[in-house]
């Protein structure tokens, strides 16, 4: 059986600025009025004819008579020491979604209440978990209490259906718990406003004498839909058959639920990180377990506190390599910073989940790679954990890039679960350390135009070369255009080694009687760069 918990956030864009007031307010400032909550407040905007109306009331405005929807000249005249503020409807769309965040304490799938404005509340998908929470009533009066601790006044109810919860939250009596078999009892009493219906489908049906859910089971279906055709909005038939469970109704939660989660909860909350340290490991050895039943190994974890205030803090890290050893996530949940957790007044929950799963499968290597093997996991480990410390944009390795020209053979990305390999393999032997931009070669001496100099002067130091290998010709990639507008032309490579023992790598750029043909040629004459150093 489906059980869907439907939470009616009262006055949230109130609770909203109420809050954002507190925060922003100086201790030696005098108190807001908009605070006290014997003053009458009101946010404002605009409607679709610009008309500037009451958007949230506090109780003690409602107290007064006036009404949401209500213009704001009509409000004044009524109670003209109303205090008004523009509403933010934005901000209470994030406080909404943060709150949707902090509610996965109790389920891994909660939505947004989609109907109205949808800034009045929550559906929480606790099928088969109110066990775990000493049951149906005890959960519900936990979802409550927890919400007034964080300053939020609302209402909840239970039901197999979102709209029959929805419904019950708002009309029914006391915090209800609806079954299958005694759904349509527990509709039938509560108003047809309760459907989730607009204006004018409403107005139709007082018209007609509807004013209890009830009194629509017994009506043909038919003629119900005749008279209340869906429109723009949703029709009477459609809304009640979504109540009781004839028609499904979907829910989409404000993040994907994880597969595969550990959770607890405190009695005391905790206040420091070493208690955050010590509950950790439980959480991390129960998803490991879960994991390994599956065949499974988390890419990324994401540990998550639940705030006393109502708001959360996370720490999210990520694996090359798909893994369950729960010691390993402990080091980098450290490496990442446990610190950076922000505890407020404490958190009454901890919950590890793991964001992105791949299946482990056991593989035979051989004997003779064993070492290798053992060489690549220690390097991912360490890539793990640099990328935990130092953050996955500032870890990176050489990716090797289709090109002939060698400062543009590889690039680098970040190294987190990528394979290491040799960049540019087919392109000969490379040197380690690479110039870029590669240093002007002075003063060439050489026997031949298309020889190797036999010495030359670079970085003010003149050498002499005993030995030397090459060329490599290296044709221009004429489609790809310098970064300096320079002529692309043709290079020749030579490694070559001067007679103290350096070795280098350098190259001409052009070539004699095919780019240049000497003393009155109006291109450029080719010229000597130095690229890189031999080890």
């Amino acid at each position: 059986m489906r059980r869907i918990v439907s939470v009616w956030l009262i006055d949230w864009p109130i609770s909203v600025r109420r809050r954002s007031l507190e925060r922003a307010r100086r201790p030696a400032s005098p108190p807001d009025p908009a605070l006290d909550p014997h003053n009458p407040f009101a946010l404002i905007l605009k409607n679709s004819r610009g008309a500037v109306i009451l958007h949230a009331l506090n109780p003690a405005a409602r107290a007064t008579g006036l009404r949401r929807g209500q213009t704001q000249a009509d409000a004044l005249a009524m109670i003209p020491h109303l205090i008004s503020q523009p509403a933010d409807r934005e901000a209470d769309a994030r406080a909404l979604e943060a709150l949707a965040v902090w509610a996965e304490r109790w389920s891994p799938s909660v939505s947004l209440d989609p109907s109205g404005d949808g800034l009045e509340g929550l559906f929480l998908d606790v099928t088969g978990a109110a066990h775990l929470f000493g049951g149906e009533a005890a959960l519900l009066a936990q979802i409550r209490e927890r919400l007034a601790e964080a300053g939020v006044r609302a209402r909840v109810a239970m039901a197999p259906t979102p709209g029959a919860a929805w419904a019950l939250a708002r009309w029914g009596e006391g915090e209800p718990v609806a079954t299958d078999e005694t759904l349509s009892d527990d509709l039938a009493d509560l108003p047809v406003e309760a459907l989730r219906i607009d204006e004018p489908t409403l107005a139709t049906a007082r018209q007609f004498g509807l004013k209890t859910i009830g009194s629509l089971y017994a009506m043909p279906r038919a003629g119900l839909a005749r008279r209340f055709r869906d429109g723009d909005g949703v029709g009477l038939v459609r809304r009640l058959d979504q109540a009781r469970g004839y028609t499904a109704e979907a829910l989409t939660p404000v993040r994907p639920p994880a597969r595969y989660r550990a959770w607890q909860a405190f009695a005391e909350p905790i206040g420091d990180l070493a208690g955050v340290e010590m509950r950790l490991p439980e959480l991390a050895a129960d998803l490991a377990a879960a994991l390994e039943r599956d065949g499974q190994g988390g890419r990324a974890l994401t540990v998550t506190g639940f705030r006393t205030d109502g708001q959360t803090t996370s720490l999210s890290v990520r694996l090359g390599r798909p893994g369950r050893e729960a010691g390993v996530w402990m080091r980098l949940f450290r490496e990442a910073g446990l610190g950076r957790l922000e505890l407020g007044f404490g958190l009454d929950a901890l919950m590890l989940t793991a964001d992105a799963v791949e299946p482990m499968t056991a593989r035979q290597g051989a004997l003779e790679s064993e070492a290798e093997a053992k060489q690549a996991e220690s390097l991912a480990a360490l890539i793990d954990r640099l990328t935990a410390r130092l953050g996955e944009d500032r870890v990176l390795a050489p990716e090797p890039v289709d090109s002939w020209i060698p400062e543009r053979a590889e690039r680098l990305r970040a190294a987190l679960g990528r394979p290491l390999v040799a960049g540019a393999a087919d392109m000969g032997r490379r040197p380690l350390l690479l110039l870029d931009p590669p240093e002007p070669v002075v003063d060439p001496v050489f026997d031949l135009p298309e020889g190797a100099p036999a010495r030359f002067v670079w970085r003010r130091v003149s050498r002499r070369i005993v030995r030397a290998e090459g060329p490599e010709r290296l044709s221009p990639e004429w489609w790809r255009p310098r970064p300096d507008g320079r002529e692309v032309r043709t290079r020749d490579y030579y490694r070559v080694e001067d007679g103290d023992g350096g070795r280098y790598w350098l190259f001409r750029e052009g070539l004699y009687g095919k780019d240049y043909a000497g003393a009155g040629d109006e291109r450029a004459a080719p010229s000597w760069w130095m690229h890189g150093v031999l080890a």
